[in-house]
C-alpha cells in the first residue's frame, strides 16, 4: 500500500496497482479531454484505468468523473458517453449525470455553425449502494421550501410545482451546478485545465466524510488534493508530469 497524502509522479494505472482492493472511499477527477489540450505529451488508456479504479474502489464508494468532448468534421466526439459505458461495463452504476454549467466561457468560432458550448459533463459513478450522500445545504433548501410551501397551491386549490433556483446556496435542489472557471489560487497556474476549487470542494463535501480517502489518478495542478486536506479527508494521487507535480506539491506546501 501506497502512503497516503502523497501525490506520486508516476503511470496512473501503474499507481493504482500498487493499491490494495477496496482502499479508496471517493475518486474525483478530469482525464484529458480528447486532443482538446495538450497534457505536455502524455497519453492513457481508458478501459485500463477503469478496471483498476472499480478494483480500488469500496463498496459503495464513488468516482466524479469531469469531462467533455473536442469537436471534429462538425461531430462531436462521443468520448464522454463511450467512456460512461466502460464504466458501467466494468461493474460501476451511474448513479448520476450531472452538469458544470460555466458561468464565463469561451465564444464559439462563427466557421464551426454551432452554439457556444457552456457546460461539461460530471459523471458520477457507485459500486454497488451509495453509502454516503451530504447534499450541499440541504437543510436551507427544506426550510425554504417549509416557508414558501403555500406558493405551491393555485387558487382553485390544485397543485403545481414552484421550480427553485439553482446558484451556489441551493444547487443541491438539481444536478445542475454553476461555477466560475477563474484561477482563485495563483499558485497553481502554469497547468492547462484546473479544476474550479468550489466544484471539487462540493463534490467531496457530498460524497465522502471526514477521514475518508479520496484519490485523483489525474492529479494536474493538485487541486482535489488540496481540497481534501481542507475538508480532513486524506488523499493520494497520481500524476505523470513531473512539471505538474511540482505545481501541485508547491501548492499543498503553500
Amino acid at each position: 500500500m501506497l502512503e497516503l497524502n502523497k501525490i506520486y509522479c508516476m503511470d496512473n494505472v501503474d499507481g493504482m496497482k500498487l493499491l490494495d482492493d477496496d482502499c479508496i472511499d471517493l475518486t474525483i477527477t478530469s482525464p484529458p479531454y480528447d486532443d482538446i489540450r495538450s497534457y505536455n505529451g502524455f497519453s492513457w488508456h481508458p478501459e485500463n484505468l477503469i478496471k483498476e479504479l472499480y478494483r480500488i474502489t469500496k463498496s459503495g464508494g464513488g468516482v466524479v468523473w469531469v469531462v467533455g468532448d473536442s469537436t471534429k468534421n462538425f461531430s462531436e466526439s462521443l468520448s464522454s458517453f463511450t467512456q460512461a459505458f466502460l464504466f458501467v461495463k466494468n461493474g460501476f452504476s451511474l448513479l448520476d449525470t450531472m452538469i458544470y454549467y460555466k458561468k464565463n466561457y469561451a465564444p464559439a468560432y462563427p466557421t464551426l455553425r454551432r452554439y457556444a458550448n457552456q457546460f461539461e459533463y460530471m459523471f458520477v459513478f457507485c459500486k454497488g449502494k451509495p453509502k454516503t450522500f451530504n447534499p450541499v445545504q440541504r437543510e436551507k433548501i427544506i426550510k425554504n421550501y417549509k416557508q414558501k410551501r403555500s406558493y405551491f397551491r393555485q387558487k382553485d386549490g390544485s397543485q403545481i410545482l414552484k421550480l427553485i433556483d439553482n446558484n451556489r446556496e441551493t444547487k443541491d435542489a438539481s444536478n445542475v451546478w454553476e461555477f466560475a472557471t477563474t484561477v482563485t489560487d495563483k499558485n497553481s497556474k502554469g497547468h492547462p485545465a484546473i479544476f474550479p476549487e468550489p466544484l471539487v470542494n462540493d463534490h467531496i463535501l457530498s460524497w465522502s466524510n471526514e477521514n475518508d480517502t479520496v484519490l485523483d489518478p489525474f492529479m494536474g495542478s493538485g487541486t482535489t488534493a488540496k481540497m481534501s486536506k481542507l475538508l480532513n479527508r486524506k488523499y493520494i494521487g497520481f500524476e505523470i508530469s513531473q512539471e505538474y507535480c511540482d505545481i501541485a506539491n508547491n501548492r499543498l506546501d503553500k
